[in-house]
């Protein structure tokens, strides 16, 4: 029994094990990328390859690099051990040429994932799975070619470091850009990316990815099937497949798009927002979902009645553009309380109301005045912190009990963990509801639990 016990453990731990999946890394290898950015990358294709389980029936993994050409250094057919991948990643040699980031898509498509070089037939519906990392504009273009190889099957995540152009990455990445589009600061910022994709690539290849489910809102793999996904504050209708939300709420994010947070860090927030958007039951009858983006001035992204679905709403998020100018919360409140909840924008009466709002702490203007007058018309405000967060604001904006309406994270890669925490929460109220998210820029890797006062700290 004991043995056994282990081995149920050892499969918990590798949750990728005997799962199949064809995998191809696309590498840029242009002169941008400086020799010692070129070691972190090949870290990070080795962090990577630690949760596949490579197998000729399980995972098999190429890689191709690209400058002005596209080198192919192995296909999925060469390798069937993952210390030999890993031994050939380690003896690549940079490029250091041209950046052919269209190129080297096609040849993925054209090459790459064909049965020739080691690609299971489509008939097996295997995943078919590119990632490309790549740390500046392409000198050809990736729109079109990325579009095929996405009708053929091929799931594409972009990867970009440093100034990378955010409309090529989500022109080269896979919908929803939430999940498949990440931006990084600098190359040795991407190892925070390993936990992210073995949760992604991991669950991604499952029986839910090959069948056609029909789940309303997410799938979840089984040992021998798949099951309906069903978050507490929900109820599983008949069907075993479709399932009713805790209630009718018109939600407001308000995000920060101040300079401080930095374009890498405000894709960080749009992930946080569609991690709460995929807990809710987005149509006209249950939730309805507007946006606003603040820095020195206001701006609508989208209205409360614009977008009748979860996948709609997810979508107009990857599509905001980084404002990256002052700090005026205030304002942006003032707005949220005169208009974004006004009939003309589409909210209902009788039904609560929620606003998510994130900063970068200290505003440049007054917040008590219109928190005040945003408790006073019946919003219960969720105050959340990210990094050098002002707790005296916090303690302004949030409605109390403290230790309910008040979350703190170190920094934002912490932020799926208050996500956890307030999708909890949000059903459990039954009120009129507000999140005020204060955030900035603080990278610090492990996780440990303080309270201070009444702030609930996630570090």
């Amino acid at each position: 029994f004991t043995h056994l016990y282990s081995w149920v453990i050892l499969l918990w731990k590798s949750p990728c094990r005997g799962k199949p999946m064809d995998f191809v890394f696309i590498i840029d290898s242009s002169r941008s990328v400086r020799p010692r950015d070129y070691e972190k990358v090949k870290a990070f294709i080795e962090s990577v390859l630690q949760f596949l389980d490579v197998e000729h029936e399980a995972t098999r993994v190429g890689l191709l690099q690209y400058g002005s050409v596209v080198q192919n250094e192995f296909s999925l057919k060469t390798f069937q051990r993952k210390e030999d991948i890993q031994r050939a990643v380690r003896d690549m040699s940079h490029l250091a040429s041209g950046t052919m980031t269209g190129l080297a898509i096609q040849y993925a498509m054209d090459v790459a994932f064909t049965e020739a070089e080691g690609a299971r037939p489509a008939h097996a519906r295997v995943p078919r799975v590119a990632m490309v990392i790549t740390d500046g504009r392409p000198q050809d273009t990736v729109d079109e070619v990325a579009d095929r190889a996405r009708a053929a099957g091929i799931r594409i995540y972009a990867v970009g470091v440093g100034r990378v152009d955010m409309n090529t990455l989500r022109a080269i990445g896979s919908q929803p850009h939430t999940e498949h589009v990440y931006l990084v600061a600098n190359f040795s910022q991407m190892e925070s990316l390993t936990a992210i994709f073995q949760a992604k690539l991991c669950a991604d290849n499952d029986p839910c990815s090959t069948v056609d489910h029909q789940c309303e809102h997410g799938c979840v793999s089984t040992p021998v099937s798949y099951a309906c996904r069903c978050r507490e504050g929900y109820t599983l209708n008949p069907d075993n497949k479709t399932w009713s939300a805790c209630g009718e709420m018109d939600l407001i994010f308000v995000i920060d798009g101040s300079k401080s947070l930095g374009a890498a860090n405000f894709e960080l927030v749009k992930r946080f927002v569609g991690a709460i958007v995929d807990f809710l039951d987005v149509s006209p009858l249950a939730t309805q979902v507007g946006l606003l983006q603040y820095s020195t001035k206001v701006r609508a992204e989208f209205t409360l009645g614009q977008f009748s679905s979860g996948l709609a709403v997810k979508e107009a998020v990857s599509r905001v553009q980084y404002m990256g100018r002052g700090s005026m919360t205030g304002s942006a409140l003032r707005h949220m309380v005169e208009l974004s909840f006004s009939a003309r924008e589409g909210a209902r009466p009788g039904v609560s109301r929620v606003s998510i709002v994130f900063t970068d702490g200290r505003s440049q203007d007054d917040v008590s005045k219109w928190a005040a007058k945003a408790h006073a018309a019946g919003i219960t405000m969720y105050a959340v912190g990210v990094g050098k967060a002002i707790e005296g604001e916090l303690r302004e904006i949030a409605s109390e009990p403290d230790d309910m309406h008040l979350h703190y994270a170190k920094d934002f890669r912490r932020m799926d963990q208050v996500a956890d925490k307030l999708k909890s929460r949000i059903c459990a109220g039954g009120h009129h509801l507000g999140i005020i998210l204060i955030s900035s820029l603080l990278p610090v890797i492990g996780r440990t639990y303080h309270t201070v006062g009444q702030l609930t700290v996630d570090l």
